[in-house]
């Protein structure tokens, strides 16, 4: 199998981007992640947590002997455990710089890494894992927010941009509450994947994101899911990495 993958950003009707993503076809990895805290403070987080995955999946691609911080598990592939130990050390390192005017900062995460065989996907708070397969789309990550706890204990809830508990995530790295999921994904080829920010997938809905998931490049889609979620008036910042396996 072969991967075409792109990312796009908008700042949206804010005033600055506190989100920040990586494509890194060569690792096998790809990253979303959502700073919090303010101007600075958010873009200070997520930066660093991008940065903080890039480095580490670099440090262990090119040293097959480089120290992992926490063992591998033998019930966990190579890439959950990879992703385990990244989420681990972008928490130590948004937890250090949480100093001064940078006290609040914190940031959510979403990170699919391919090995060999399988690959896996981790998220801390509420950006999104989707996946389109044949036609379908469904949603692989589960939020880590006040809603979905209500929604997990059967409690009716409004959509997210009607509830005054929408925006109230229960998990984020800087945080005491930082533990991230963790699962083994199987891939086929023409699988579509979609990482992103709330700020793409809350004006769009899953309608829309399955109807522009595989129509195009890998480039052109996630431009224009960008384009479309600012169109229909996303106001938070707008990010789409866009990852397409197709037949080697």
């Amino acid at each position: 199998m072969r991967i075409d993958s792109a990312g796009w950003t908008h700042v949206g009707r804010r005033s600055h981007n506190e989100d920040a993503w990586a494509v890194r076809a060569d690792l096998g990895l790809f990253v979303v992640a959502d700073g919090l805290g303010g101007y600075e403070g958010g873009e200070v987080a997520s930066r660093c947590v991008v940065d903080t995955f890039s480095g580490f999946c670099e440090r262990v691609t090119h040293d097959p002997d480089a120290t992992w911080p926490h063992r591998l598990r033998p019930s966990r592939s190579r890439e959950e455990d990879l992703l385990f130990n990244c989420t681990w050390l972008a928490q130590r390192a948004v937890l250090s710089r949480r100093v001064g005017k940078l006290r609040e900062m914190g940031s959510t995460v979403v990170a699919l890494a391919f090995g060999a065989r399988s690959a896996a996907v981790a998220h801390v708070g509420d950006s999104r894992l989707y996946r389109l397969r044949d036609g379908q789309l469904e949603a692989l990550t589960r939020d880590h927010s006040i809603l979905e706890e209500m929604r997990q204990a059967g409690v009716e809830t409004p959509e997210r941009r009607e509830s005054p508990y929408g925006h109230l995530i229960t998990r984020a790295l800087g945080t005491d509450a930082a533990e991230p999921t963790v699962q083994r994904l199987e891939v086929r080829a023409g699988d579509v994947y979609l990482l992103c920010s709330d700020g793409l997938y809350e004006p769009l809905g899953p309608k829309r994101l399955a109807a522009r998931l595989g129509q195009g490049s890998a480039a052109g889609v996630a431009e224009t899911l960008v384009e479309e979620a600012y169109a229909a008036g996303g106001h938070d910042n707008i990010t789409a990495v866009v990852v397409d396996v197709r037949a080697g």
